[in-house]
């Protein structure tokens, strides 16, 4: 019979570090392990990337994307959270609910480049809100409760090329024209 007492690893299943550096008496002091001189003896040495001469991977791939910089970084609330709030007596469906309501009541800690509402969850109250934007479904469902969602006015579609060329074109005619005028006038 086994007694707990008795029960030990196998020999050479547990071994200890070797500490080095330590002394040459120890047999591993000195340069501890790590030969003579040279980049590999020195601390710090991984080149994070290097493949000994051999392009690295990270260089043989190519390059993709770009970082906009002009990207918009919207902080998002659901329609759960919302209404797990007003029932928790944190927002006031009566009043209009906005960025600054929230980051007051604490439900968010800052706004970032806006507020985005989301439609995950159930929205049973009928509220009026004013956020940076929303998906189509979220929108819906503040409509069929009975509230209503204020959006900023969309950004005019920029011109296509042909009517870049031919609003120049107008404005080109229409330069002329003054020139005109005025050199006849002169005359």
């Amino acid at each position: 019979m086994t007694k707990l007492n008795d029960l030990h690893d196998n020999p050479g299943a547990r071994k200890s570090r070797v500490r080095v550096g330590r002394g040459i008496g120890s047999g591993c002091g000195k340069t501890g392990g790590r030969g003579q001189k040279g980049q590999k003896s020195r601390s710090g040495v991984a080149i994070k990337g290097f493949e000994g001469g051999q392009m690295p991977l990270h260089m043989r791939l190519p390059k993709r994307g770009f970082n906009n910089i002009f990207r918009k970084d919207y902080s998002e609330i659901n329609l759960g959270t919302l209404q797990a709030m007003i029932d928790a007596g944190r927002l006031d469906a009566g009043k209009l609910i906005d960025l600054q309501v929230l980051v007051d009541a604490g439900i968010i800690t800052h706004g970032r480049d806006g507020l985005r509402l989301l439609a995950k969850g159930v929205l049973t109250s009928k509220v009026t809100l004013k956020m940076a934007g929303a998906s189509a479904a979220a929108k819906a469902a503040v409509e069929a409760a009975g509230g209503s969602l204020e959006l900023p006015a969309p950004k005019p579609e920029p011109l296509t090329r042909d009517e870049q060329k031919a609003a120049r074109a107008v404005a080109r005619e229409a330069k002329a024209a003054k020139f005109k005028a005025a050199a006849t006038a002169a005359n």
